[in-house]
């Protein structure tokens, strides 16, 4: 993903001949506001024996790969092209020996055609199913720095003057995680004179550190950025520019276990909604927080909010409102209750205040009180419910068939009563035009 002359790219694994994994191309898409998207045609193609995985897109301000033929600057893939595989039963098995290499590819037209690097590959095989490139542009160093998966949990840094010609800088390891790595500099509690690196895998598992260009050096770590059961393979928008500054993710929306949520459509998974990346201190030390990024407002129509009052087991205050599509923002005082449940047209949300625990579905995460209360954000669609914690210290992307003639809402307290502070819903229309 990249932005770049006010479009927001993003590029994702696509088989364009059938509903299950295979077949590994690129698709692309394009959007100015992160929320309406374009469609574009085909970026990458497989060579004849392989598949295209992941990999990064950069733009090439400088012409460092001399790939620029006209005052348009040249935007250049890095990915992985391997060998064919196939599914047999859970597992995937190559059709051919063609092991992982990092290949490049170039475009001059704002990422609407591509050409491939003759000299490919750039990175030839190093180990096990080495894949899934991270490149972004080291200012101080004036280098490009390449984040690979080797294998395992293993990881490695890579630096080339040209994107064309690599070599092997360090080693990372992210215990528990593998796979698609990213690694930027964050600003910590917004001030841009304090600065951390995080680096991380598909996941979601973190660290947080120093990278002086050569070696990353962990301080912290490894942390679980996201709790849900809908997100895997997230990266994050490069080339945003200063004056906006933000770090935005968007993840994968692979439902794990939950396959029957796409059945008869035209597609098998989703992206998740865009979120923004803060690095914030907390009692426990430094850590990212997640939110849904500002234009997603721009989906909202109808606000409704309901005045503070107390929740009981037997009355409910949400007991008029009826959504399918919906944004809501609250603030709940625990008081003495031992339970409080969020019931989301079928979907309970169950914060528990003696673990301090927040569950959905199959998933439970730690959200700790703050002087009493909590705070949530939720965004509910027609086939996941994305949830935010405390202004996004927990972050619960879920995947889940929510039926459509269910649009109630409900809250309820049990073993004490608790008080809304503040509750309000905004009504989402479409984002499809």
């Amino acid at each position: 993903m990249i932005f770049h002359e006010g479009e927001y790219h993003l590029f994702y694994q696509h088989n364009p001949y059938g509903w299950n994994w295979g077949n590994g191309h690129w698709g692309h898409a394009v959007s100015t506001d992160l929320v309406h998207w374009q469609e574009l045609p085909i970026a990458l193609y497989p060579d004849i024996g392989c598949i295209v995985q992941s990999g990064s897109i950069v733009a090439d301000w400088n012409n460092t790969a001399g790939f620029q033929s006209g005052s348009e600057k040249t935007l250049v893939a890095i990915f992985t092209t391997r060998g064919r595989m196939q599914i047999e039963g859970a597992r995937l098995v190559p059709e051919n020996d063609i092991p992982a290499m990092q290949h490049i590819s170039f475009s001059t037209d704002r990422g609407r055609t591509w050409t491939k690097y003759q000299k490919n590959p750039v990175i030839p095989h190093l180990v096990g199913g080495n894949r899934d490139p991270k490149v972004f542009w080291y200012a101080p160093e004036k280098k490009w720095v390449m984040a690979l998966y080797m294998d395992g949990n293993d990881f490695a840094l890579f630096s080339s003057p040209d994107l064309k010609h690599w070599e092997k800088m360090s080693d990372v390891v992210i215990p528990g995680d593998t796979e698609c790595p990213d690694l930027f500099e964050i600003a910590v509690d917004g001030d841009s004179k304090n600065t951390r690196w995080v680096f991380y895998a598909a996941g979601g598992m973190y660290l947080i550190g120093r990278f002086d260009g050569k070696v990353f050096t962990q301080e912290s770590g490894p942390h679980q950025m996201q709790h849900g059961n809908c997100w895997y393979a997230p990266q994050t928008f490069g080339d945003i520019p200063a004056s906006d500054g933000r770090r935005i993710l968007i993840p994968w929306g692979l439902a794990k276990g939950t396959a029957p949520l796409y059945q008869g459509m035209p597609f098998n998974g989703m992206m998740g909604i865009p979120v923004e990346l803060t690095l914030r201190t907390t009692s426990t030390g430094l850590r990212l927080f997640a939110n849904p990024v500002r234009e997603l407002t721009s989906l909202r129509t109808t606000a409704r909010s309901i005045d503070p009052q107390a929740i009981e087991s037997d009355r409910n205050p949400l007991s008029e409102l009826n959504l399918e599509l919906f944004d809501m923002a609250m603030e709940i005082v625990l008081g003495d209750a031992a339970q409080v449940t969020l019931n989301l047209r079928g979907v309970p949300v169950v914060y528990d205040a003696k673990t301090q625990e927040l569950s959905c579905g199959d998933r439970r995460a730690p959200l700790e009180l703050d002087r009493g209360r909590i705070r949530l954000r939720v965004l509910m669609d027609r086939t996941s419910i994305d949830i935010f914690g405390n202004d996004g210290a927990l972050y619960m992307p879920m995947g889940m068939a929510v039926s459509r003639e269910n649009t109630s809402l409900a809250v309820h307290a049990r073993g004490g009563d608790a008080n809304i502070s503040s509750l309000t819903v905004y009504e989402l229309k479409s984002m499809w035009t």
